[in-house]
């Protein structure tokens, strides 16, 4: 196992396109999966309400390091996983009956979210920085999300598992969730009527999302099997 953690930062073959495209599907991948409204962002966002940008902005640095942690560690567990393809195709197909299923439940069964106002007190910004760290921790969504994704990006020759690949498609989502974090914090309070919108329809949203990545995941079933 020990050759999983070896550094070797030397370039891959592909030159500036095995730099490029890891930082940007990295950063994509974020941006899709942090987007829709959720515990971690919408606290962000009332943190910078209630107690100003600064304390907000610890609290999205201690959740992106965490957020760092689980990717970094679900990127080796993909590793792993990619050298048995007969591994890989039934995460595939499991993959495809939790998105399925998830999809059925944000459509038809979810009842609406119902907006809820709670008050925060006002804390030290180490405080926020843990308190984001503890958020970020809770959410498990992000380790089978990216064993996803690099599975699949790999799968379609645009991501490989060298070391270099791993640590710049990493930094991709630090950048990606520190993007999103900081739109949430800076403009929440702008497009807050659409926000509200947004939350009231986020199992059509979701929904959505997930349906349209069963589709994508089914499509590659049947093209291994056929």
């Amino acid at each position: 196992m020990f050759h999983l953690f070896q550094v070797s930062l030397e370039i891959p073959p592909s030159g500036v396109r095995g730099l490029i495209l890891p930082l940007f599907f990295g950063f994509v991948s974020a941006f899709i999966g942090i987007i829709p409204p959720g515990l971690i962002n919408m606290t962000a966002a009332k943190i910078n309400l209630k107690e100003g940008k600064r304390n907000a902005l610890w609290f999205a640095l201690g959740a992106i390091l965490i957020i760092c942690i689980q990717v970094f560690f679900a990127i080796l567990f993909a590793k792993i996983i990619n050298r048995r393809p007969d591994l890989v195709i039934l995460l595939r197909e499991i993959g495809f009956g939790i998105f399925s299923t998830l999809s059925i439940y944000f459509l038809w069964l979810a009842k609406k979210p119902k907006e809820k106002t709670k008050k925060l007190k006002k804390n030290s910004k180490t405080s926020r920085f843990f308190l984001g760290m503890l958020l970020s921790a809770l959410n498990l969504f992000p380790i089978p999300y990216y064993v996803f994704i690099s599975i699949t990006l790999a799968s379609y020759t645009l991501f490989s598992f060298d070391t270099t690949s791993i640590l710049i498609f990493v930094n991709g989502v630090v950048l990606g969730s520190f993007l999103v974090f900081y739109f949430y914090i800076s403009f929440f309070n702008r497009i807050k009527n659409k926000g509200d919108f947004i939350i009231k329809n986020m199992n059509t949203i979701m929904g959505s999302i997930t349906g349209l990545i069963s589709i994508l995941t089914l499509l590659n079933i049947i093209k291994y099997y056929w």
